[in-house]
């Protein structure tokens, strides 16, 4: 069951409140996503994700941001500290399999608290030029190794039970512009975007879960890859991406509008999925009313990826921890 409504919604804290529960009892949104706001510990982010389920009454996919480095919501004393990925690929011996071995540490903690989709891998291209917000997330500056580590990442988390969210397509690594407050233009020609910004998400376009990038691409139009039916189209005909694929968070100041607008023009340009963040409750209702319900393709692409959700693999995570420090050049955090 993949829910009615066409959306992913934050809450606003470590416990649900009456109100969220009867908004998402009667919304039944696809699924939830959580940030640091949602954690205390360990045993109330399992109560709280189990609340977000009984909500809709159905095991819905509960997401997080937890790249390790910059981007984690589950930080120390609970839960391992990460150095960021591209210093780790950097250090590592044999990258591939130290972001694997990561990845599968990272899926068997997201597990234990309930959390089963991690907005990871980030496929997109570190260059001279890529703001710092986005840089040391990414694996690399070249389209073999991104592409390598990419699929590296997503295996380790569907090895440990949780779904990848590949992120942002068609290619983040040549804004300039941090999109949480402002919008970037990307000036590169359809033929230099193909072979290099695009190129590792068309490797990766079997994975089940994907989120846009709210950047212009000129070359092809004026608009926010979120929001342009042809950028959309790109994804789905060029990339050849036929998963379920949802919007960056539709608060960031990249997009126009109220949020009412930023949520019809998503889903109007092709978006699945609408993915509000904040856990404001009047927000999460503007976005609802905007939405709309899952069609039966966005129903279909949703049971496909919700499908590729399984039991984690059997594990000795000691094991894992020790062949981590093994192929890792440098000290780092494990």
């Amino acid at each position: 069951m993949t829910g009615r409504l066409a959306a992913i919604f934050g809450c606003a804290g470590p416990e649900l409140t009456a109100d969220e529960r009867a908004f998402f009892h009667d919304a039944d949104p696809f699924g939830f996503i959580l940030f640091g706001r949602n954690v205390i510990d360990p045993a109330q982010l399992r109560r709280l994700a189990g609340a977000l389920r009984d909500a809709v009454g159905r095991d819905a996919p509960v997401l997080i941001d937890q790249e390790g480095g910059r981007v984690q919501r589950l930080r120390a004393p609970h839960w391992r500290e990460w150095t960021p990925p591209l210093d780790m690929v950097a250090q590592a011996r044999d990258p591939a399999r130290a972001m694997w071995l990561r990845s599968r540490i990272i899926a068997h903690e997201l597990r234990g608290v309930g959390v089963d989709a991690n907005c990871a891998p980030c496929a997109d291209i570190a260059g001279v030029d890529t703001h710092p917000f986005l840089k040391n997330r990414c694996y690399g500056t070249d389209v073999a190794l991104v592409s390598r580590i990419s699929a590296a990442v997503a295996s380790g988390h569907l090895a440990g039970g949780v779904l990848p969210v590949i992120k942002h397509l068609p290619g983040h690594g040549r804004a300039t512009a941090d999109t949480h407050h402002d919008l970037p233009t990307v000036t590169a020609s359809r033929e230099d975007l193909s072979v290099t910004d695009f190129a590792p998400f068309k490797a990766l376009n079997h994975l089940p879960m994907a989120m846009t990038a709210h950047i212009i691409f000129a070359a092809y139009d004026d608009k926010p890859a979120t929001q342009s039916p042809e950028m959309l189209r790109v994804i789905r005909d060029e990339i050849g991406f036929q998963g379920l694929l949802m919007t960056d968070d539709l608060n960031m100041q990249a997009l126009r509008g109220t949020l009412a607008d930023r949520t019809a023009a998503s889903m109007a340009a092709g978006c699945d999925i609408a993915l509000h963040c904040k856990g404001d409750m009047a927000e999460m209702l503007a976005v609802a009313a905007a939405c709309g319900d899952q069609t039966p393709a966005i129903r279909q692409r949703a049971q496909a990826a919700l499908a590729q959700r399984h039991a984690p693999d059997p594990v000795d995570i000691q094991a894992l921890e020790a062949e981590l420090r093994g192929v890792m050049s440098g000290d780092t955090h494990v």
